[in-house]
């Protein structure tokens, strides 16, 4: 089950034990009473859509406004699904895992790219020739087609595409990859994969004495300006509390930063790094799962080159009603601030949904307590009406839950891919874009196709530069929700 284990570390993480969930109705909405006092009030929405799926990861968004996404059991074959929904909880089982004998096909599999062409791209972390996983393409009227099985010497345990420039696909992998010192399986692997399926190994992680290079991946990469990746290993570095690191499209890797270098060993700065986002202001910002000030994670500030600042430690109310532990990165809002969960604490100890400003101002938004689902895991989705998705690893019922999470924030436009060089095809999502009367990439004019109100089609013009999107249409002007990044 994708994710599912509490506290992965250097030592090998098994691929996913498959529990069999049938699919359920929507569970009554439920309004959050916890949201923190503030200068300027907050409406904080919080609706349970549907309940006792064993969702894997948050669903993204396709070119007709409708959510994708999938299951790490049930389905026809106990092995997981994929799955639309529409925004407002309504789900359809579009495909069963393991349709073949043998599973070729994969099984526990989530959609995590949507390309310039509206098919999807994403990984299963078991089935498929070897029983390793695989990467796959899917559209949204349900094919699936196998681009590359894993054989754990290119590792397995997959965590997340991202799309590059080029329309390659960049993935890491947990374990797998060269044997080494970490563990007899590998510790994880950074890859590329063409669309039309060839995989390349970019780099081998605990390639260096002690693992100072890092070990044990847990999400994906994130481009940055400078046209390179960046991400964080679990485990590993030159203190064993994890790294920031930078790899070029080509695979040379550099260590930015290693955590619990601050007060070792209590690890003030933060142990076991997660995810990245990266902010408006160039800057890189992630979480920790344990350590920072009070030991239960914390919300960091990295610069490229590799300067920290934690600008939050968790459990700094009593009981940890501010949550703790969190288990997945943040997701930068379409209003400049930064969205995510933690997997413990709040008012139930089951969990939280937070708001936090690049300054470490945290807002705790909703507290679980259980029947509207425990323990969230996985990065929140924005989607183009402005309102946050997400997935618990639990709930009352015992299988999972999606939700969604509204401050209140207008609806947007999101560039698919979100970076790409002059005349790169980009294609742009929304609600309401019949009637469009231009497109803007940072004040340069492009050349555009309406082609549903929910789709625009267009390149990168020539003069573009890195900055927000803007579409105007005739209920008024649309921006990106985050910046598109012109390398």
């Amino acid at each position: 089950m994708r994710d599912q284990e509490r506290y992965p570390s250097s030592r090998l993480v098994t691929a996913a034990l498959v529990v069999a969930i049938m699919f359920t109705g929507a569970a009554p909405a439920a309004t959050s009473s916890d949201s923190a006092k503030r200068s300027t009030p907050l409406t904080v929405t919080f609706e349970t859509l549907v309940t006792g799926i064993d969702p894997n990861l948050s669903p993204i968004q396709g070119t007709d406004g409708n959510l994708y996404g999938g299951t790490a059991g049930g389905g026809l074959h106990g092995q997981g699904t994929l799955f639309k929904m529409t925004p407002a909880g309504t789900l359809t089982t579009l495909y069963s895992f393991c349709s073949q004998s043998g599973c070729p096909d994969g099984d526990d599999g989530a959609p995590e790219v949507l390309d310039s062409d509206g098919n999807f791209y994403g990984s299963t972390q078991g089935g498929g020739a070897s029983g390793y996983g695989t990467v796959f393409k899917f559209t949204e009227k349900g094919t699936l087609t196998t681009l590359h099985s894993f054989d754990r010497k290119d590792g397995f345990v997959i965590k997340h595409l991202v799309q590059g420039n080029s329309g390659i696909l960049y993935g890491t992998t947990s374990n797998g990859g060269k044997l080494s010192e970490c563990n007899d399986s590998g510790c994880g692997t950074v890859f590329k994969i063409t669309t039309a399926g060839t995989l390349t190994t970019l780099y081998d992680f605990c390639s260096k004495s002690d693992c100072d290079d890092g070990a044990v991946l847990y999400d994906a990469l994130k481009q940055g300006p400078d046209g390179n990746y960046y991400g964080t290993t679990w485990g590993g570095g030159s203190a064993d509390g994890g790294t920031v690191f930078k790899i070029t499209p080509t695979g040379t890797l550099t260590t930015i930063y290693s955590f619990c270098l601050i007060n070792y060993p209590f690890c003030s700065d933060g142990s076991n790094p997660i995810a990245l986002v990266l902010g408006s202001d160039g800057n890189f910002y992630g979480t920790t799962a344990s350590g920072g000030g009070n030991g239960e994670g914390s919300v960091y500030q990295i610069t490229p080159s590799g300067t920290l600042t934690t600008i939050y430690s968790f459990c700094a109310q009593t009981a940890c009603t501010d949550g703790a532990t969190p288990r997945d990165g943040l997701t930068l809002g379409s209003d400049g601030n930064f969205y995510s969960t933690t997997y413990y604490g709040g008012t139930y100890n089951q969990g939280t949904l937070f708001q936090i400003t690049s300054a470490g101002v945290l807002t705790t938004l909703h507290s679980f307590d259980g029947t509207d689902g425990r323990y969230p895991i996985q990065h929140l989705f924005q989607a183009t009406n402005g309102i946050f998705y997400g997935v618990t690893d639990n709930s009352g019922s015992g299988g999972g839950t999606i939700f969604s999470l509204s401050v209140g924030l207008g609806p947007c436009v999101e560039a698919e891919p979100m970076s790409g060089k002059v005349g790169t095809k980009i294609i742009i999502l929304g609600n309401k874009l019949k009637g469009t009367t231009s497109v803007m990439f940072n004040g340069t004019a492009a050349v555009f196709k309406v082609v549903s109100p929910t789709e625009i089609t267009t390149t990168v013009p020539t003069g573009a530069a890195t900055g927000p999107i803007e579409v105007k249409t005739p209920a008024g002007t649309l921006t990106s929700n985050v910046n598109f990044l012109v390398p």
